[in-house]
């Protein structure tokens, strides 16, 4: 069983950073691959970062390449994904996510994922 805990949102300008955690338990972790999604109120949940067990393997949706990145501290058990160049639209709920499939694949696609953290909130001001 995998426990996902996020930290890091908050408010921020346009323009501003912010980096996101995912505190990480459960055996399975180093075999899992690892995603961030986000949801806006009155929108579909949607993958913005994903990565292989590793980090060697980084995926990004369009809107977030060249912005965010995501990564991992094996020490820490911790997945974080940084956010720079924030913008209005990138307002929403962030969740980190864990596919401990035998064959995962690093998907952008919520179904793929098995275990779910609580999310925390990003807030981006004009």
């Amino acid at each position: 069983r995998v426990q996902l805990v996020e930290s890091g949102g908050g408010s921020v300008q346009a323009g501003g950073s912010l980096r996101l955690s995912c505190q990480i338990s459960g055996d399975t972790y180093s075999t899992a691959c690892m995603g961030w999604f986000r949801q806006a109120p009155g929108k579909e949940r949607e993958g913005v970062a994903a990565m292989y067990p590793g980090g060697a393997n980084t995926f990004y949706t369009d809107s977030v390449s060249g912005r965010f990145t995501i990564s991992e501290d094996k020490a820490k058990n911790t997945v974080y994904l940084q956010m720079n160049s924030l913008k209005p639209e990138d307002t929403a709920m962030y969740y980190c996510a864990a596919d401990t499939g035998l064959y995962c694949s690093a998907s952008l696609e919520r179904y793929e994922y098995d275990y779910w953290g609580q999310g925390t909130q990003v807030t981006v001001s004009s």
